[in-house]
């Protein structure tokens, strides 16, 4: 799978629980401390973060990583 896929199936995982929890990009990424726009690129496949990031996008999900990476089928 090329990294461009990988980026788009996880943004699309994270994506799916941010809307869950009934949030918007705004004030999710508020909670997790994060620039709109910065968060807003993870969830289109626009950007490749850092492990350290997706945990922090996790915890502020409530749900582990390999939940998301599960859900990204990765």
């Amino acid at each position: 799978m090329k990294a461009d896929q990988t980026q788009r199936k996880l943004g699309e995982a994270v994506r799916h629980y941010r809307e869950r929890l009934g949030m918007s990009q705004e004030a999710f990424a508020d909670k997790v401390s994060m620039h709109r726009t910065y968060y807003s690129d993870i969830e289109r496949g626009n950007r490749n973060p850092t492990l350290r990031t997706l945990l922090r996008i996790a915890e502020g999900l409530g749900v582990r990583l390999a939940e998301i990476m599960t859900e990204a089928e990765l």
